[in-house]
């Protein structure tokens, strides 16, 4: 393989200290594994006690009574076999820590080029001002702007994304210099100026903001009205006389428009600026995303042919200046930076509340499983914030001689469009053995999975200062269909041929293989958490124990687990820099995904396989009501919609709480047996509580709320009568 310095001269050849380390925390380690250990031998002694207890004591019972036993059987099996899976991304975690000044001291200016790409679909659901801003955010990155191009691909084909973008263009003139003059952050002009702590007391700021002021009344104006103003389809017609007058976003010719060349001598000293919206007709398959991505890839090797790719979410802003020489810094190191194909920054949001009431961030996967991943060979590739090596994300494979990146002559734009046609793939590799992997709703995972299984690993990092920012689900709903289609698409990826189960034996490490089966198997798990508490709060309405007496033996490992693992979990989530209530939100996400978007992806992945339902991709709303988005910052829960998803939330909220209520009545009207029966069914007292607990802003929304985000009354009804209906039959069973 090509050495990569061998085209990017070191200001200083001796220098050869390394550019990033790599370190582990071996205390920390050892004490989990010590943890964990016992936590397996509790796991062990529960799946004995399923098994000899029954035939201890089975002689006088029900068949309703086995069965259920059974089931409860079934079920713990599947948690411990998932509990040892999802051991795997804490056996062995890494960090990953950068040295940019030894970076800079080696390499200079003389750095490879860097192609961003920022990929938008829907002017409504993605607004422009949103999308311009993601893209004023790199091009004002701390690097040779004479080596960076930003490209926009707008699969929206939206007159207004472009118009959006060619102010954008005409503002990049002042905010790139601005930035560099003042080394502000954060570098999209939007969040800047919105935080009153970051900005300059200068003249020059308040010149700088009124220009932006001007420019986001400009494109929110022409957003709202749908209309681009006169006098820019005037002074840009060349690239608006590419639209059709027939044109439609599902139905359009190539649109390619080089906004800034940097290639052209002469130029302002701001990186080069493309829109790109390729062809769409409704005869053929255009891949969503993925589609879109590989269309990048072919447009700009005619362009600027980056050897480094970034690519971001619309929403996602860089926040961090740096972070492009952070992600440098791993894949140009001499030693260890040949073998890794891509760096994966984590994905945080600016619009969190303070206890993440949507748990949207996901603190112990971004803090804690991805740092296991790296240990086992790399972090999966999520789709957003990731620095590639274009030959290897095109095909190259870990060994082989690099390409070349030069640009041998440059193309008129018009001579670059038949790359992003709509039959261009046709008969190619594309989409299979190049570029971005098709035929998954999550085409970043597969792809990422490809890339390790061709030899090379992945890296992840996590600068003090955060890379990427984006845009958080604000409702309920928004989270739900967000987390249904990333479970959908994981448990996809675990049936097809790209499942790590076999696609990737013998080709990763056992570790890794099991770090991307605990994301795949999102789905199916939430079934046995559907069964497992709608049987307790059945069971403890019908009287019927499933647990030891409180004061017996066997009650030890059930208690030792339950306390054992709620306490490190808390630990976990507090040492990952959250807070107790952000925690039991995220108690109460894990409840509601698992048995409601988790569930939905599962039966529609099923019902996919058998042929009944066809893939469809949702994008997910980056805006929100002005009475919603308050109710959101006063960390109120939104509801407000008709969805299958709140129904069988609903239905089951109230189900435990009958259950617990009818139980509970039952304890008081029989006084003199109290005692017994605490001993008796005190555990499922304790998990038909806490299911009643965490479910309080539900019932809240559902009786108690009367603004536009309550539960909708028919969801309500609805949901009392099927809850009401399964303990009346359950009841007289």
């Amino acid at each position: 393989m090509a050495k990569e310095d061998d085209r990017f001269s070191s200001a200083h050849e001796g220098d050869r200290e390394p550019l990033f380390a790599t370190r582990r925390r071996t205390g920390g380690v050892i004490a989990f594994r010590i943890f964990a250990g016992s936590v397996l031998g509790c796991i062990c002694c529960i799946w004995f006690y399923r098994v000899v207890e029954p035939l201890e004591k089975d002689k006088n019972r029900t068949g309703f009574f086995r069965f259920t036993w059974l089931v409860m059987l079934i079920m713990e099996i599947w948690f411990g076999l998932y509990w040892l899976v999802l051991q795997s991304v804490r056996w062995n975690p890494v960090w990953r820590f950068t040295f940019t000044d030894r970076l800079s001291r080696r390499y200079g200016k003389d750095l490879p080029r860097l192609d961003v790409f920022v990929c938008t679909a829907d002017p409504v659901i993605e607004p422009p001002l949103m999308v311009v801003n993601t893209v004023l955010s790199v091009m004002a990155l701390d690097y040779p702007p004479e080596k960076l191009a930003v490209y926009l691909s707008d699969d929206g084909g939206s007159e207004l994304t472009f118009y959006a973008l060619t102010e954008a263009a005409e503002f990049a003139k002042t905010w790139v210099a601005f930035c560099k003059r003042f080394d502000v952050e954060p570098r999209s002009p939007g969040a800047y100026f919105s935080s009153k702590s970051n900005v300059l007391d200068s003249p020059a700021a308040a010149e700088v903001a009124e220009l932006y002021r001007e420019m986001a009344t400009r494109i929110e104006t022409a957003t709202k009205l749908r209309r681009v103003p006169e006098e820019a389809l005037s002074k840009y017609g060349e690239g608006f006389s590419q639209w059709d007058s027939d044109a439609t976003q599902r139905n359009h010719a190539t649109i390619l428009q080089i906004l800034i060349d940097g290639r052209k001598e002469n130029t302002v000293a701001i990186p080069t600026l493309v829109y790109l919206s390729r062809e769409k007709r409704p005869e053929h398959h255009h891949h969503l995303k993925a589609g879109s991505m590989n269309a990048l890839l072919r447009v700009s090797s005619k362009i600027s042919c980056g050897r480094i790719i970034l690519n971001l979410d619309c929403d996602m802003y860089a926040n961090n200046s740096k972070s492009a020489l952070e992600a440098l810094c791993i894949l140009l190191d001499e030693k260890e930076g040949k073998e890794i194909a891509f760096v994966q920054f984590p994905q945080f949001y600016d619009n969190l509340t303070k206890n993440d009431l949507y748990g949207s961030m996901m603190r112990v996967i971004t803090d804690v499983e991805f740092n296991g991943l790296d240990g086992n060979g790399g972090p999966l590739y999520i789709g957003t914030g990731c620095f590639h090596r274009r030959d290897v994300i095109c095909g190259r494979k870990y060994g082989d001689e690099e390409e070349s990146d030069e640009i041998q002559e440059t193309v008129e734009p018009e001579m670059i469009k038949p790359l992003a046609s709509c039959t261009y793939e046709k008969g190619s590799q594309w989409g299979k053995k190049m570029g971005v992997k098709y035929g998954c709703p999550v085409e970043d995972v597969i792809t990422g999975l490809a890339i390790q299984c061709r030899g090379w690993k992945s890296a992840y990092l996590t600068p003090k200062k955060e890379a990427f920012l984006g845009v958080a689900p604000t409702n309920l709903h928004q989270m739900l269909v967000q987390q249904r289609r990333w479970s959908e698409g994981d448990f996809q990826i675990l049936l097809s041929e790209y499942s790590p189960v076999w696609y990737a034996q013998g080709k990763i490490g056992l570790g890794l293989i099991l770090g991307y089966c605990c994301y795949c198997l999102w789905a199916p798990s939430s079934v046995p958490v559907l069964i497992y508490s709608v049987l307790t709060s059945l069971c403890l309405l019908k009287g019927i124990p499933l647990f030891p007496k409180i004061w017996s033996s066997w009650f030890i490992p059930f208690g030792y687990l339950a306390v054992a693992v709620i306490a490190y979990s808390l630990a976990e989530f507090l040492w990952c820099g959250g807070t107790f209530l952000g925690w039991w939100n995220e108690q109460r996400m894990w409840l509601y995904k698992r048995t409601s978007s988790f569930l939905f992806g599962f039966m529609d992945t099923i019902l996919k396989k058998l042929g009944v339902l066809e893939s469809a991709f949702v994008i997910t709303a980056k805006v929100a009501e002005e009475e919603a988005a308050e109710r959101y910052e006063k960390e109120v829960m939104e509801f407000g919609v008709e969805s299958p998803m709140f129904l069988l939330l609903g239905a089951l909220g109230m189900l435990h709480l009958f259950c617990l209520a009818a139980a509970v009545m039952r304890l008081v009207m029989t006084l003199r047996e109290t005692g017994e029966n605490l001993q008796t069914m005190g555990m499922q007292f304790v998990i038909a509580g806490a299911l009643v607990l965490v479910n309080w802003p539900l019932y809240e929304g559902m009786f108690l709320r009367k603004d536009k985000g309550k539960m909708p009354r028919t969801v309500t009804v609805k949901a009392f009568v099927l809850a009401l209906s399964a303990c009346t039959c359950i009841a007289f069973l």
